[in-house]
């Protein structure tokens, strides 16, 4: 399979970012199971820039699991009501943990006020519930015309 199609693989249902093929975190790594995420994006001319600073740590497959599942909600909503030109992902170790930031320079909204009438923010309900069972932290930043940053920090103890 080659590259442009597999990436043609991931599409939006309900604006929902869904990648048609199955994960394979120990193929394609957990950054590369996320980069495909990122295809609706960029073709919607978005600029995707990856930091990766987390060489040859070993995250297991539920830790995976769940920042894949945080970034997919990210992503989605960037792709859905950002309007961003402009998305950062970086996965970079940190004391005894892993820790994934999305990052987007869309319209951003008021993070004191989660129901912003465009959207309920249900989609990271199970994100968060999934974090904390796993003994992480969700942490949500965003403002009106300043973007909106994810930042998942999981233990890997």
């Amino acid at each position: 399979m080659t590259q442009e199609s597999a990436l043609d693989e991931v599409t939006t249902v309900g604006g929902v970012l869904t990648d048609q093929h199955p994960l394979d975190f120990h193929a394609l790594g957990l950054a590369g199971c996320i980069d495909r995420l990122t295809a609706p994006l960029r073709r919607e001319g978005t600029a995707v820039h990856w930091e990766t600073p987390h060489h040859g740590i070993e995250i297991s497959a539920d830790s995976a699991s769940v920042l894949y599942q945080g970034a997919q909600e990210a992503l989605s909503n960037t792709f859905k009501y950002a309007h961003a030109t402009d998305v950062t992902v970086r996965l970079s170790a940190v004391f005894h943990g892993i820790r994934l930031t999305v990052t987007d320079n869309g319209t951003g909204f008021d993070d004191s006020c989660p129901a912003t009438g465009r959207h309920d923010g249900y989609g990271l309900r199970p994100v968060s519930e999934a974090v904390h069972e796993a003994g992480g932290v969700l942490a949500i930043a965003s403002a009106p015309g300043q973007g909106t940053s994810l930042t998942i920090t999981l233990p890997l103890d």
